[in-house]
């Protein structure tokens, strides 16, 4: 009996730009379900090169941009957002024809507007980015099942060939993603609170306890309740990463924020006056959240 022939790969020659946690991830994720034929992993850090092939996240592995796309049809951006422009003018020249660049970062607008214009006219530009990470980083940190039952939102510039952005949704659900597609700006707005406001104040709060006297920082630490060490977690991620987060969506950052700061004031006058009615009316809103969350299977 002839056995039976495994599925065409739906891409050839996949290469990963960036081989941290979510690029390496992304890299497993396609391995374990046949993805591509062949895996190369990009990375400027040298330790990382080595440790994609020792770990088997790649096929090959390079510090060399140019020589990393040349052949591939899939290339995946997964540096911090600010090095994304200027790695997209080095690639273009080697790009494949008909080959498709996404990325997996968390701001969109600012990633469109560095990249798109070095992209050739028969190469396609899919932005997209997957709504899950961990406070690890580096190759090590990586693991197939990271995309699993969470959301990879995909933000294609207009015009954008419509059979590329169904193969980068499609690359997505076969990884195990749910996928959505929005504009753009609508996307950095959402993720301004979702995600980098939360870091912001994470970052914040935890600052603040090491600007506290020595005795004072060191109890901190020793009996730190679940929220705290939810926010110590949350304020160890990549700092280059978020950084570059901040930066390059602070318009909606800074809208969100001013928003928080005025809900903020509004609860520092109710604790002031002793106002516990619309202390237990706004933690009984806000409350809801949670259960809206864990019903969603986000939690």
């Amino acid at each position: 009996m002839a056995k039976a022939r495994k599925p065409k790969p739906l891409f050839e020659r996949a290469c990963f730009i960036g081989i941290g946690l979510i690029g390496s991830s992304v890299a497993r994720a396609m391995r374990r379900a046949g993805l591509a034929a062949t895996y190369v992993a990009c990375d400027k850090n040298p330790k990382h090169v080595k440790a994609a092939l020792k770990l088997g996240v790649a096929d090959e592995a390079t510090g060399n941009y140019a020589k990393a796309v040349a052949g591939a049809d899939l290339i995946v951006l997964a540096t911090p957002v600010g090095t994304n422009g200027e790695i997209a003018r080095v690639i273009a020249p080697h790009l494949k024809k008909g080959a498709i660049v996404t990325d997996v970062g968390s701001v969109k607008r600012m990633v469109i507007d560095a990249v798109a214009p070095h992209i050739p006219k028969d190469v396609h530009f899919v932005p997209a980015h997957p709504i899950a990470g961990t406070e690890h980083s580096g190759p090590e940190a990586g693991f197939a099942e990271l995309f699993e039952n969470r959301w990879s939102i995909v933000t294609p510039p207009k015009r954008t060939s419509a059979k590329a952005v169904a193969k980068v949704a499609e690359l997505w659900r076969k990884m195990g993603a749910k996928v959505d597609t929005m504009d753009p700006d609508h996307h950095d707005m959402v993720l301004a609170i979702t995600s980098h406001l939360p870091h912001l104040i994470a970052y914040t709060i935890v600052g603040t306890a090491t600007d506290l006297s020595g005795d004072l920082k060191q109890e901190v630490i020793k009996y730190s309740a679940s929220g705290f060490r939810d926010f110590t977690r949350i304020a160890a991620s990549d700092p280059i990463m978020w950084r570059d987060v901040f930066l390059n969506n602070r318009e909606a950052v800074l809208e969100i924020l001013q928003r928080f700061t005025e809900d903020l004031t509004a609860m520092q006058r109710a604790i002031r006056k002793g106002d516990g009615a619309t202390l237990e009316d706004h933690f009984t809103r806000t409350r809801a959240i949670r259960r809206s969350i864990i019903d969603a299977k986000q939690a």
